[in-house]
Parts: structure tokens; sequence; C-alpha cells
């Protein structure tokens, strides 16, 4: 009986643990999704296909890996929650098979001016390992190499008590860190211009102070005014050596202005408290004028851009220091360690070997160690995280990637199929959003979404197979083997911008003419220097409208229409048809609904779990008061107009009643640019990473400049929305701008004028022009990396 039983037990075929090899999804209702129930195979790779909006990141990201780490944090205590972010529950009835998710996403690695891509990866905690341990002269721990640990030491008595006896003795402490005490591990000094700080010509007391939000009857100049150190009504250029300390360096002292207790301190001290600790970029726009134009930042001469101290750079392996270490090219540096024979530190050579490797596997190569993380591109901080679970031993893992081939040449979207291959056969289900057909040709299995976006999507349109993607009728499917064809005939330049000697990061003096009047791409492998000659040599120029990947800052409450600067005209025609003020048409002002305060929904805190929202139920999700939506226009209230889609809201305001030709010129740019479904006043944080930067690019269309810079536009993007992004493009060349696209999807650089391809390789093997031409004399000549595979993507055949 037991042996039967045993046998039983032992049935590979019979377990009950292996029908768990399926993640069970039903009904899901996240954003835009219609009720979809499906089912995904584990341990293969899917991919997830459909236009852009079509419901793709909902389902990957906002259902299944959501609740997934949602259930992983409610493992842990209440007292732990309390320091994680609160998720809720997504919007789905059923969810089974869930294994722990890892996300690896487009979001830029935080821009802390400390993190660099040795510290982000692990890789500078074994360099400064192997330093400290290998390095003469032998200076101290691993911290000693730490740009981020300073030096100290202290000395003093200490009272020591045993038993009944009471003893002093002098102790002392040193901590040996690596940190530049010039700069303060930042690498750079700042140098304040005085002259834009304060005129000289004149006292405080007339308004001498040039510094936003010092205007002389303020705080911030009556505590100088009334400290006692200063006359109010002298000239600063007359001031006395000891009264220009006082009012640009003097050290915090407690004052008495009036009868309030203040802390006074020089000026200089002061600006740099209070502008020079924030991030530049989250500055508004009159404080980061004032900050561009005051504040130059230079290299630390005391260390020379390293941020380490003296001490850390003079101890050196096999001639190498560690800031040298960090500053060479990962490629190099893998081979700089592949050298170093030393066995008493074996294990940690193998584990620094292999991390650096996969830096060059991934494509990454081209970058140094010491590269500040916040300048990372979202596809080179993708890869960047990707790093981390290459070498991880974990199997049984679900890994979600958001469009993984974003930023790369065709030639190194093969190097990352071969990554997210190597992922599945470790046992991992990897799931992975994506349009470019290269990837979608490896999945294991395809969920295609749809039919379209929006509102008419959030559908499955197809589940399977790619070769049975290939045979049906959705529009993944038919556009799957799109090509692109070579134009016949390309525009004539108008002109050429000149660029010379441009050496910025890799670029070794490059001389380039870019020409005017017509569709230019430049093209070449990831980290080449396509960006460095774009935006380092181009961009600066007067009348050159930039726009780049920066992700779009906004709260809940901003929407297409606050953030394109639709709503004001909306705004003012409601209020000139109706008699009352503008106000009242905004939900953030005087017309919000009093009970959500013009959100809509009413946000509840449940302290450790996760925050509830509920519809509004005095405007039951309108967002204003109901005397507003009295006002009409055109026979819609504000209300009824935010909740329409931009295709619709552009024929609506384009004639009779409602007729606003600014709005109408807006919205004209939001279908251009093929977000003709999405609503005006649908929250910015409920958009996808491609309708973000289409919706940045449809703003920037309405300014007025000769040259518009485009930073990989196709990101995000359908395979059938690439040639209405095509025909954009055209638009704007032939109402006579010039158009300089960053790309590497071959449809752009087949319908382009002119090429300019930057090369041959990456980092210091790239940096110079190979290629100047025509499309057609690109594939002709085959010279380069990325005339081979355009040749191969228009289907040229070799001679």
């Amino acid at each position: 009986m037991s042996s039967d039983r045993s046998a039983d037990n032992h049935s590979a075929d019979n377990h009950s643990a292996d029908n768990h090899d399926l993640i069970r999804v039903q009904g899901a209702r996240e954003n835009n999704l219609k009720d979809v129930s499906l089912e995904l195979p584990k341990r293969r790779l899917t991919v997830f296909t459909g236009v852009s909006g079509s419901g793709k990141s909902s389902l990957v990201f906002g259902t299944i890996a959501a609740e997934s780490q949602r259930m992983i944090n409610e493992t842990y205590s209440s007292f732990v929650q309390g320091f994680m972010p609160s998720q809720s529950r997504p919007d789905v009835d059923v969810l089974e098979g869930l294994t722990t998710a890892i996300i690896v996403d487009q979001e830029r690695m935080g821009a802390n001016a400390r993190s660099t891509v040795g510290t982000a990866t692990d890789a500078n905690a074994m360099l400064r390992i192997l330093f400290s341990r290998l390095g003469q002269p032998y200076i101290g721990s691993p911290q000693a190499f730490s740009f981020n640990v300073a030096s100290i030491s202290g000395a003093g008595a200490v009272t020591i008590e045993r038993g009944t006896e009471t003893t002093k003795e002098r102790r002392s402490f040193s901590i040996t860190g690596g940190m530049c005490p010039r700069c303060e591990g930042m690498g750079t000094v700042n140098d304040i211009d005085l002259g834009q700080l304060f005129d000289d010509s004149k006292s405080l007391a007339e308004g001498a102070l040039t510094i936003p939000g010092y205007t002389a009857d303020g705080w911030g100049v009556r505590i100088f005014t009334g400290s006692g150190f200063l006359d109010a009504d002298k000239p600063i250029r007359d001031y006395s050596t000891r009264e220009l300390h006082d009012f640009l360096y003097k050290e915090p002292v407690k004052v008495k202005v009036g009868d309030i207790n203040m802390t006074y301190e020089g000026l200089v001290p002061k600006v740099q408290k209070s502008f020079l600790s924030k991030d530049r970029e989250a500055m508004q726009p009159h404080i980061r004028a004032f900050v561009d134009r005051a504040v130059t930042f230079t290299t630390c001469p005391d260390c020379g851009g390293t941020r380490l101290s003296e001490g850390a750079r003079s101890s050196r392996i096999s001639g190498i220091n560690i800031a040298e270490a960090c500053a060479m090219q990962i490629s190099d540096l893998a081979e700089w360690v592949r050298g170093l024979d030393e066995p008493s530190v074996g294990p940690l050579l193998r584990t620094l070997q292999e991390t650096l490797d996969s830096f060059v596997n991934i494509g990454l190569g081209y970058l140094s160690l010491d590269r500040p993380a916040g300048t990372l591109s979202g596809g080179e901080a993708q890869r960047t995280k990707m790093i981390r679970h290459l070498g991880s031993s974990l199997t049984d893992v679900t890994y979600v990637f958001d469009e993984p081939t974003i930023g790369l040449h065709p030639h190194d979207i093969q190097r990352m199929n071969e990554l997210l291959l190597r992922l599945r056969d470790k046992g991992n289900t990897v799931l992975v959003v994506e349009h470019k057909p290269e990837t979608i040709e490896i999945a294991d299995h395809v969920v295609d979404l749809g039919p379209r976006a929006g509102t008419a999507g959030g559908e499955i349109v197809f589940e399977g197979s790619v070769a049975e993607l290939r045979k049906s009728d959705t529009l993944t499917g038919r556009h799957l083997d799109d090509r692109a064809a070579l134009k016949p005939t390309v525009r004539s330049s108008t002109g050429v911008l000149e660029v010379r000697g441009a050496t910025a990061n890799n670029l070794r003096d490059v001389d380039v003419d870019v020409p005017l009047g017509v569709l230019v791409v430049v093209t070449g492998v990831a980290g080449s220097g396509k960006s460095s000659l774009v935006h380092g040599s181009v961009a600066p120029l007067p009348g050159v409208v930039s726009i780049d990947q920066g992700a779009i800052r906004g709260s809940r409450r901003s929407n297409p229409a606050t953030y394109t600067g639709l709503l004001e005209p909306i705004r003012k025609a409601f209020a000139k048809a109706n008699g009352v003020k503008p106000a009242l048409f905004s939900s953030n002002s005087e017309g919000a609904c009093p009970n959500c305060n013009g959100a809509g929904v009413i946000f509840t805190d449940l302290g450790v779990m996760a925050s509830v929202s509920t519809l509004c139920e005095v405007c039951e999700g309108r967002r204003f008061q109901a005397s507003v939506l009295e006002y009409r226009l055109g026979g819609k209230n504000i209300s009824e107009v935010l909740a329409m889609p931009a295709s619709e809201a552009e024929q609506f305001f384009a004639a009779g009643d409602a007729r606003i030709p600014a709005a109408h010129a807006i919205l004209r740019r939001l279908v251009d640019v093929g977000l003709g479904y999405i609503s005006l006043g649908q929250p910015l944080t409920t958009l996808s990473g491609g309708e973000r930067q289409r919706l940045k690019l449809a703003t920037h269309m309405g300014e007025s400049g000769d040259v518009f810079i485009l930073d990989e536009p196709t990101t995000g993007l359908h395979l059938a929305d690439v040639e209405q992004l095509l025909g954009l493009l055209d638009r704007l060349v032939d109402a006579g701008k010039s158009v300089i696209v960053i790309e590497h999807h071959q449809a752009v650089m087949a319908h382009a004028d002119w090429i300019i391809d930057i090369g041959p390789g990456a980092g210091h093997d790239g940096g110079r022009v190979v290629f100047e031409g025509t499309p057609t004399q690109l594939i002709a000549d085959r010279s380069t990396v990325t005339g081979e595979y355009l040749a191969a993507y228009v289907g040229a055949q070799g001679e």
C-alpha cells in the first residue's frame, strides 16, 4: 500500500505542483482595460503588442506586476509597511499563479549628484575592496576609497566607571574616507558672480539686491538692514573691508531684528543654501535663469573632478589608481581586471569581471563607472538596472520589461534579445511590452491588445504564436512585415549649419555640415556620439527647438488641456459667452467642487494600508460645482468639453458658436502627433511613455523656431503609427522648417533626405562621422553597420 503511494508521489505526470504553470488573469479593468481575461505560460517569453495607449502597460505593469508587488509588501509587518509606498489592489476579479515580479522599466535613475554608474551597480563597491587589499601604498579600508565618506578625526577625555572607581582617559579616533575635502566629493566647485547678486552702486534700502525674492521691503533684505552690521543707506561699493566681509561671508550668528530673533549669515552662504542645494531641473524657470546667470560650475582644482582625496589617488594597482580605473571605458576596465592575477582576491576578481562583462554584453561597454547616473538616457538606465539581474541565481521569477530596445541600434537589438532569452532559459517568466518586430520575432507567446487606443482599445484582439500573428487580421499582424521604401527623390538643402571642432564627450574634433530645409537623420550605434553632437553643438544655437526624452512633470491634476495651454483660451471663451470670470472654469480655482477640491475623487488615507480613492458623490467625478456646469459654450459645459477626445474637440472648436482658433490650432497638433484619442481632461499620470513624449512634441510644435531637434520620436510608437509620424515630419519640412532627428528606426532612416552616421563603434571606438549622404548612397556604400542593416531592411540585394 505504502509502496503504491510512494510511486504515485514520484510520478511527475500526476504531481499537483506541476499544475501551476500558468498566470491567470480574469476581469481586468485597470484604466481602459475592458474586462480582460487571459492565461500566460510561465517560464516562457511573452511579448505584449498593440498601438500606444491600447492598454499594454495597464495589463502588464498596472495589473500583473502591481498585484505581485503589493502581495509581497503585505508579507512585511505593519511597521515596515509604514515606510513603503502604499499600493491599492488593481481593478481585477481574479489573479492566480503570480510569482515575484521584478520590474525593469524606463524610469531615469535618480538625479542625485553623488550617484554614478559604479555606485548604482555595486561595481564601485567591489573596486574599493580590491584597492584596499592590493593597492600600494596601503591607505586604509574600502571607505578610504569612497568619495561619499569624509575623513574625520577627534580626541578628548572620556570618563570610565569601573565598580566604585571613576577614571578619566584620553581617547582619540579617526576615520579615513576618500572624499575630496575641497569639493566634498562632488567633483565640481561653484563660483558665484557677485555682480549678479547686487548692484554695488545702490544701497540696500534702494534695492541693491537683484536676487529673486529679495525685495527692499521683504524679510530677505530686512535681516541685513536691521542686523546692525551694515549701513542700509550706504552704497555697497563704499563698504569697508569689514562691512563687505560681514555682508558677503559672515558666519551664522543670532541677531534681533525689531522684536524678532533671527539668524544672520552672509549673502554668499545664504544663496548657496537656498538655491544651490536644489536640483536645477526642479527649479522654477525664473530661479533657474538666475542660477544659470550667477553661478558657474568648474572642475575641482584639487581632485581634478575625480571626487577623491589625494590619499585615495595615491594608492595604485599595476600603475592605475581607483580614479583612473573608474574613468576608463568599461570595456577597457574589464580587460585590465582580466589581467590581474592575484589568488588572494580570486572570488572578488571573478565577480567584478562578470559584472563588467555584463556591461559589455548588454551594449554599455562605452560607459565609464564615474558617469553620473542622472545623465543616462531612459534606455541606458533600463539596461544598467538589468546588470543586477543577469548574474542573479534567482529562478521562477517574473521579469517585466518596458520596451527594452529603446535607444538601441538594430546592431544592438540582437544582443538584447539574447539577454532576454538567457533570463527565460534560467527558468524565469519574461513579460515584454514591445513594438519592434525584431523582438516580437523571438516571443514564445504574443498577446496583442487593441483594436485601437484609449477608449477604442483595452481588449485582447490576438493570443498565440508569432506565425499565427502574421496570419491574423489585427493591426499588428498586418504591419509586422511593413518596410518603408526609399523615397524616389530627396529634397535639396537651403543652407547648412556648420559644426566645427566638436569635442563633447567622445567626439573627436568633429567637423560636419548639417543641411537646412530638409529631414536630416543622425544615426549610429548606442554610445557612438549622436546625442553629444546634436545636443552639444546644434541645440544651443539660436532658433533651435530641442525636444528631448526628459519626463513631463505634473501632478494627477495636470492633464493635456493644462499642459498644452489649451485650457486658457477655452476658459476665456466660456467666460465671455456667459459673462462670468474665467476662474470659474478651472477645477483648480474658484469653479472647483468644494467636496473633492476639483479632483473628482476623494482620497482616503488608511495609514499603513493603501489609500482608497472613491468617486466624489457631490460632483460625480465632474470636478466642478453644479452652478458652473450650467454655463455652456456651443451646447456643452466645461466638464463635457474636457471629457472629449482631442479629435472630436478639434471639430467642435473649428466652427460655429464654439469656434476658438487658438484652441483649434493646439488640437490640430495633438491629432497630428497621433494623440486624437486621448481625452482633454485625462490625468498626465495615466499617459504611457510614448504618449507623454508626443504630447511634448505637440506642445513644442507651436513654438517659433526654424530648426527642430527630435530625440528618437518613434519611442513607444506602434508599427502602424510610424507612417503617421513620417507624415508629420514631412509637413514640418514642407512648412519651411529644418528637422534633425536622432533615430535608430530604419523606417525613419529610409525616409530621410540626408543621413549623418556617427561611429564606427561606441565610446572611444566612435565619435567620428563615418558617412554623410542620402539613404540611397548609404545602402550602396554599405561601408557602415547602419548601411548594412538599412540595406537588409529595405530588401536591397547585394551586387
